[in-house]
């Protein structure tokens, strides 16, 4: 499908749209936020890590400035000297590297949640490409953020320059001063620049991070069509649907038919409904209904009775109730026991199944079943 005008794209991004994009990698993400984060941590480090960490590197340090004389110059004792302040440093700065590792993945967790792509690590020609590289230089959104970055490098310069000034009026006498004492204003000048720089860049992210939400929507942005594509991909098309449809209806009406040769009776109106019931005294609490259908279904299902010797039942308000009220596979419900009772026991006293108390004569219909119905329009019970 050729590319499609971004004046077309008019619908917001659907929530697949979105799913998919995330799968590929396709997040909104800020590389301010990032920059914020690595600025807070090491303003957190300035006045936590920094002065813990600062006499136990200046004890360290001690026996290269202050007696370098008395340290052994063979080959073995230098290694053993090395060796010692190595392991030293590394205690002492490894949870400083420890602790911005952890600030880089929470920024990163924080904007893109726990999703994890392979996409953006496959190699693509278009990455090694000199002519996609030229023009991802010279693009609209290269040279944004290029202006965005020489415009916060030079806020966070005049800023930095116009806090840290009043602390650099003695600073010539910093070399004079004890070491502790340099390094205590040192990291006091430090503290008020990283500060600053936090502010602004806490401004800096917010916006940028709220400008790389809207452009990411932006850009996931579809057209009519393509939300029509997708919601015909998802719900199907409507002709494969009815002919779906249609193969589920045919299905059901042949597991009905064949439901209707194991059933015990059928109840008809006499015409337009029947109703198959299956009851078995023994294991079944109620009977349960098999089969339902009107017109030529109706039909279908007296033809197939006919056909295996089921006993048909004519009852008009009866079957037009149970069309009604009882879905497939359904036990009737409690307000229909006792016409169903009467039209299962006159059956079955017929087959031999109950013992014979007197004559064996039709039910009466029960038309309050059926108000709509009436003697009269319908006629008497039948069996055949």
């Amino acid at each position: 499908m050729a590319d499609q005008d971004d004046s077309e794209k008019t619908e917001e991004p659907t929530g697949k749209r979105i799913q998919d994009a995330r799968r590929k990698g396709n997040i909104a993400r800020s590389q301010e936020v990032n920059s914020w984060a690595a600025l807070a941590g090491l303003l957190f480090a300035l006045v936590t890590f920094i002065p813990w960490m600062m006499p136990k590197v200046a004890f360290l340090s001690f026996q290269f400035l202050e007696q370098p004389h008395a340290i052994p110059v063979d080959l073995d004792s230098l290694q053993g000297v090395f060796s010692m302040t190595l392991v030293g440093l590394l205690l002492i700065i490894g949870p400083i590297l420890i602790f911005f590792l952890m600030i880089g993945l929470l920024s990163t967790l924080v904007q893109v949640g726990g999703n994890f792509s392979t996409e953006a690590i496959k190699p693509k020609f278009s990455s090694i490409s000199p002519i996609s590289g030229i023009k991802r230089l010279v693009s609209p959104r290269s040279l944004v953020e290029f202006a965005k970055g020489l415009v916060k490098l030079v806020l966070v310069a005049v800023v930095s320059f116009f806090a840290a000034m009043p602390m650099l009026d003695d600073i010539e006498l910093y070399a004079a001063q004890d070491l502790f004492t340099s390094l205590g204003k040192i990291e006091d000048i430090a503290i008020v620049l990283v500060f600053w720089c936090v502010a602004i860049m806490t401004i800096v992210a917010v916006l940028d991070f709220s400008f790389q939400k809207f452009d990411h929507k932006k850009k996931l942005r579809m057209s009519k069509q393509e939300v029509k594509d997708e919601h015909r991909q998802l719900e199907g098309d409507p002709k494969v649907k009815a002919r779906l449809a249609q193969i589920r209806q045919e299905r059901q009406r042949e597991r009905m038919i064949a439901a209707v040769t194991k059933a015990d009776l059928v109840i008809t109106n006499p015409t337009h409904y029947a109703v198959a019931l299956k009851y078995d005294m023994t294991t079944m609490p109620a009977p349960i209904l098999v089969a339902k259908g009107v017109d030529d279904l109706a039909t279908r299902i007296r033809e197939t009775a006919d056909e295996n010797e089921v006993p048909i039942v004519e009852t008009p308000p009866l079957a037009r109730a149970l069309y009604a009220a009882v879905e497939l596979d359904e036990s009737i419900p409690e307000h229909l026991y006792h016409a169903v009772a009467e039209v299962i026991g006159y059956v079955f006293r017929l087959q031999g199944k109950l013992p014979r108390e007197g004559p064996i004569r039709p039910p009466a219909p029960d038309w309050s079943l059926d108000p709509g119905l009436t003697e009269e329009n319908e006629g008497r019970p039948r069996v055949h």
